[in-house]
């Protein structure tokens, strides 16, 4: 039930694009076509799929305050936290080289659709965010840290995909003058991201639940504990009128 909350909860509550606002440059200059839009997204999720497990473990035991305990015990106090940006950049531009160079030798008309778009992913402020939200979140574990990587790039994916679909339905309407091309992927962009915010009440059903009872509890506890009082005095008051 984690996997699968942790799955659903970074595609539609912690989108990429709709939550944070994340990796915009590609999302609004790829997704003119639906075909171009597959294959980037296609792209993003390969690249966080592999680079967020491999930076959870750079990060468990290599980065962290004491990571480095498994050397040896003068080595726990060891900090190299400050080398998290250049490590984790180095390890997505590896992965974003080995994606081009595979795009360009099976699919030659993708990788000229998507020209210089393709090699900026390493700089895709989204792929850098997918490992630095698994930094800060404390993600506990390598498989959760896959979960989230897969579930974040599948958000990013469904993003540009709807724009995408979008945009190429619009050309065929009649949009004011002023607001088209961006301003109307704007608004879109804009309205799509109040839609999935929809998605926030998904797992807090049971929260609220848990509240309840704990509220309920508590109410239960403070009932008992005036009875108690007022059985304490009742009977200090008959001991009273005994002895008198």
């Amino acid at each position: 039930m984690e996997h699968l909350e942790l799955f659903f909860k970074s595609i539609f509550i912690d989108n990429m694009v709709f939550s944070v606002f994340l990796g915009m440059c590609s999302y609004l200059a790829v997704s003119k076509k639906v075909s171009t839009a597959v294959g980037l997204g296609a792209a993003v999720i390969f690249v966080l799929a592999v680079t967020v497990p491999i930076n959870w473990l750079l990060d468990q035991y290599l980065l962290q305050p004491g990571a480095l305990s498994w050397l040896g015990a003068e080595y726990a106090d060891y900090d190299l936290s400050f080398l998290s940006f250049i490590m984790f950049i180095a390890t997505i531009a590896t992965m974003v080289q080995l994606v081009e160079i595979i795009v360009e030798k099976f699919a030659p008309a993708l990788y000229n659709s998507l020209g210089i778009f393709l090699p900026l992913i390493a700089v895709n402020c989204a792929i850098l965010g997918g490992s630095l939200f698994m930094q800060s979140r404390e993600i506990p574990t390598l498989g959760l840290s896959l979960t989230y990587g897969v579930g974040s790039g599948i958000g990013w994916f469904l993003a540009i995909l709807a724009i995408a679909a979008i945009r190429e339905k619009i050309r065929y309407s009649s949009v004011p003058a002023p607001l088209r091309g961006l301003g109307i992927t704007f608004i879109i962009t804009g309205l799509m991201a109040i839609g999935f915010m929809s998605f926030g009440g998904m797992l807090t059903g049971g929260d609220d639940e848990s509240k309840k009872e704990e509220t309920s509890k508590a109410d239960v506890k403070i009932d008992d504990k005036k009875e108690a009082e007022e059985g304490t005095k009742e009977l200090a008051t008959t001991t009273k009128e005994i002895i008198e």
